[in-house]
């Protein structure tokens, strides 16, 4: 995919994400318990923020020319996804309520106003423009692969809370797309190509849940 496209379905997939987090059923479930156990709807909600406000915090975030990680491999090294209790899940939780704390209300129109700076902002960086993944220190990726894993989480988590409110929101359908390229990517280099085939075509030989990847 072009830049210019890459970006366009981000854009797409996070003002999904704003009307989502706007509407009234996502602020009377905030305390409740999402699909996802352990996470509350409120949670959640900071979780799907998160996927417009990182972008912001790592574009801001200072640079030093490190090699790029791939989208692919930023998935494909991940440790204990479908833990809940991993180091990984645990550390998304409370990162997920620490930017929940501020109530719906605050929560959605941070997302709403993070949202209409970066579609300007967008516009502006260049095709090789890196970012610094501030949970990591000392990794960076190009702008247009951490968008394409933005895509995913916007993906998911639109899924995800929808269905913790009882609305309709799916993710477009490029945003989509781009997320299942990577993921089954992310798949096929944690795996093998002869275990996704298997996941993919005989389930019964799936010993390794292949097509698992978050």
């Amino acid at each position: 995919m072009t830049t210019t496209e890459i970006r366009n379905s981000y854009l797409l997939a996070a003002e999904q994400a704003v009307q989502l987090l706007a509407i009234g059923e996502v602020a009377h479930c905030w305390q409740k318990e999402s699909v996802l156990p352990g996470m509350s709807v409120g949670g959640l909600a900071g979780h799907l923020a998160r996927s417009l406000l990182q972008v912001e915090w790592f574009l801001d975030g200072r640079v030093v020319g490190a090699e790029p990680v791939p989208p692919v491999h930023y998935y494909a090294r991940l440790v204990g996804t479908s833990t809940p209790d991993s180091a990984l899940n645990v550390g998304v939780r409370a990162r997920s309520e620490e930017t929940a704390a501020a109530g719906p209300t605050v929560v959605a129109e941070q997302a709403r106003a993070a949202l209409q700076r970066l579609t300007e902002r967008l516009e502006r960086e260049p095709a090789d423009r890196r970012v610094a993944i501030l949970h990591r220190p000392g990794e960076e990726m190009l702008l247009d692969g951490y968008l394409q894993t933005r895509c995913v989480e916007l993906a998911v988590h639109l899924d995800d809370l929808a269905l913790s409110v009882g609305a309709q929101n799916p993710a477009p359908e490029a945003a989509l797309a781009m997320a299942i390229d990577v993921l089954v990517a992310a798949a096929r280099e944690r795996h093998g190509d002869q275990a996704v085939l298997h996941a993919l075509a005989r389930r019964e030989r799936d010993i390794n849940d292949a097509l698992r990847v978050l």
